[in-house]
């Protein structure tokens, strides 16, 4: 006899893809991909990261493109799908289409400071994945 876990389990198994796909038609031919794709445009949906405007006289406009990765565990098999539409930044110029930059990774020194102080009182620390890096909007 199953377990429910068991089966679903087995039913994820079946919607994942062995081939990290170079090129946006190949992912569309795979239904996994294609439920990741959808994953990543719902997250900016949810999140509200973006607002379509009309194109500004004298704009460069800066392109996108999709990231295929297969996810690993830790035996090497393909546990998920991960599709991310990223920009394509090299085509922007310094002073012309931006004005500053920023970086969501955490300083090393932080998280050394972090584990020090939670060691300190005790607490009790998580490891989280964040399926997006865009900041909520308020």
């Amino acid at each position: 006899m199953e377990t429910r876990g068991a089966l679903k389990k087995k039913a994820n198994v079946a919607l994942i893809s062995q081939i990290e796909p170079k090129k946006v038609e190949e992912t569309l031919k795979d239904s996994s991909w294609v439920q990741s794709m959808k994953v990543e445009l719902d997250q900016f949906d949810k999140k509200q990261v973006w607002e379509l405007l009309p194109k500004p006289a004298n704009a460069t406009i800066v392109r996108t493109k999709w990231v295929f990765k297969n996810k690993l565990n830790e035996g090497g098999k393909v546990v998920r799908n991960k599709a991310r539409l990223v920009t394509q930044g090299y085509s922007q110029q310094e002073r012309v289409d931006y004005d500053e930059t920023s970086t969501p990774v955490a300083r090393l020194e932080s998280i050394q400071i972090h584990l020090a102080y939670a060691s300190f009182k005790r607490f009790r620390l998580f490891q989280m994945d964040v399926k997006s890096a865009f900041k909520w909007l308020y």
